[in-house]
């Protein structure tokens, strides 16, 4: 049985409940009286202090202007994260490098016209972090560049871009064979990826990220076992591409720092069973060769693979890793545990701790066997009110340079200020993953916390999203009882 964790109130329950579930080894919670000192550690990181250990990860609202412009939204949320008084600002939220690279009609892109947009998007994060914390240091700030590959929608409908043709993904996308992309197309490619970097290092980012993670184009590349040419095959040529993107960078572009976010294991595509909770789709059979960081079968880790891209991150001089896990679009619960699921999802499987142990169990193992690399944790906004006292033991542990918040930030954006100063926390602003943030988006409407942040609760959309939800609910209804 799943147990809320809102419910688990006490020290005393939540320590039963991670010993019951055999998770006390990367999730028991540090002392409150030492949670303050933890997180405000002095010790630096790749030469540079830091006020604090807590790193606001990508949250994008899909609310751009179709032409790839920033809103009053996107400014909002963007202030908001500099609100959070994080240390860190990693990525603020993916930005297409090409047009058909984005994951919906309304995501932001970066060309060579986007440098003032970006500029004043960085500087309103800026001055919202300056008034946040009295004009403390400065936050390190980087851009997140992506192509969606598999996962492209542009305009209307799926546009998907592969790295080669999967025999369980195609079908939900659509794809065909036109739609591999070709060698050459990945080389004109990369010198996308380098020309948003110069943009970014224009308009004053600190660092860009080269998405790898989630399923998109650059991920899906790291799978490609069976593609001919230069790159698929070995892992040097399913590697050429990042690292081809990392020089080219350090050429146009030497001041920018670089930093990816990967998704350190992968999982076979899940699907809602006949009760609503989440099973490996009935199609995979026993082996499942497209995981990154799995075992083969889909439902295991090995990350052998993972540890030899780390290590080829640090020999082409690239310090900064977010680790992430799966993909949102086939197994939501390995990288965002929640205990409600989106319209479109299904049911936890089983515990969402365990999912969160499991990212946090690879994350301290790479940490661990690469301490050149700078390493940040996520899937953490499920521990809700003991995110602080786990992510403490993160950074004391040595199993994380940063904890990473990600939609917690949507609900409660002032989370890292509170817990790094001892002010103490805001239960009423947690995010208890009702997975609104998702399902929004999911059905064509702008993302954020429309349960808990006020601006959303009175927005229109509100009655649009609970509409869909009352009939996701009614289809798992129907699903059980015709089980």
């Amino acid at each position: 049985m799943i147990v809320q964790l809102k419910r688990l109130r006490s020290r005393d329950a939540f320590l039963d409940r991670i010993a019951a579930l055999g998770l006390d080894d990367v999730l028991t919670p540090t002392l409150e009286s030492e949670v303050q000192t933890a997180l405000t550690t002095a010790d630096a990181i790749r030469g540079r202090q830091y006020s604090n250990r807590f790193a606001v990860l990508p949250m994008e609202g899909w609310d751009a202007t179709t032409d790839g412009r920033p809103t009053e939204l996107v400014e909002r949320r963007w202030t908001r994260f500099g609100m959070s008084g994080a240390a860190l600002i990693w990525g603020g939220e993916a930005v297409a490098v090409v047009p058909d690279g984005r994951a919906n009609p309304h995501q932001l892109m970066i060309g060579a016209e986007s440098e003032g947009d970006l500029s004043a998007l960085r500087d309103l994060t800026l001055t919202a972090h300056h008034e946040a914390t009295d004009g403390g240091p400065r936050p390190m700030i980087g851009l997140q560049l992506t192509h969606s590959g598999r996962w492209a929608r542009p305009n209307d409908g799926f546009a998907p871009r592969l790295a080669y043709r999967h025999r369980y993904l195609d079908a939900r996308v659509g794809a065909t064979d036109r739609d591999v992309v070709t060698d050459i197309e990945l080389d004109d490619l990369i010198g996308a990826f380098v020309r948003a970097a110069v943009v970014a290092r224009n308009a004053g980012f600190d660092f860009v990220d080269i998405k790898h993670c989630h399923g998109y184009l650059l991920h899906e590349i790291l799978t490609a076992y069976d593609r001919n040419g230069q790159y698929g095959g070995s892992l040097s040529n399913r590697t050429r591409f990042v690292t081809s993107v990392i020089a080219g960078i350090q050429s146009a572009a030497p001041e920018i720092d670089i930093g990816v976010r990967l998704s350190a294991f992968d999982l076979a595509p899940h699907v809602a069973g006949p009760n609503g909770v989440g099973v490996i789709d009935p199609a995979v059979e026993h082996d499942y060769a497209y995981a990154f960081g799995g075992d083969g079968t889909g439902r295991g880790v090995d990350l052998r693979e993972t540890h030899a891209f780390c290590q080829i991150l640090v020999e082409h001089d690239v310090h900064w890793l977010s680790v992430t896990a799966g993909s949102p679009y086939y197994c939501p619960h390995a990288q965002r545990p929640a205990y409600f699921p989106p319209s479109d999802g299904y049911l936890p499987p089983r515990d969402p701790l365990i999912e969160v142990a499991a990212m946090l169990r690879a994350t301290g193992e790479l940490a661990h066997a690469h301490p050149d690399l700078a390493v940040i944790a996520s899937g953490m906004s499920y521990l809700q009110e003991w995110l602080p006292s786990i992510g403490a033991q993160l950074v004391r542990s040595g199993t994380a340079a940063f904890v990473g918040v990600g939609r917690s930030a949507l609900s409660y954006p002032e989370l890292p200020l509170h817990a790094a100063s001892g002010a103490g926390l805001q239960r009423a602003q947690l995010c208890r993953t009702f997975s609104d943030c998702t399902t929004a988006p999911r059905n064509g409407l702008v993302s954020g916390c429309y349960p808990l942040d006020p601006f959303f609760k009175h927005r229109p959309e509100r009655v649009a999203l609970a509409a869909f939800k009352r009939a996701a609910v009614v289809d798992r209804g129907a699903r059980r009882r015709n089980a």
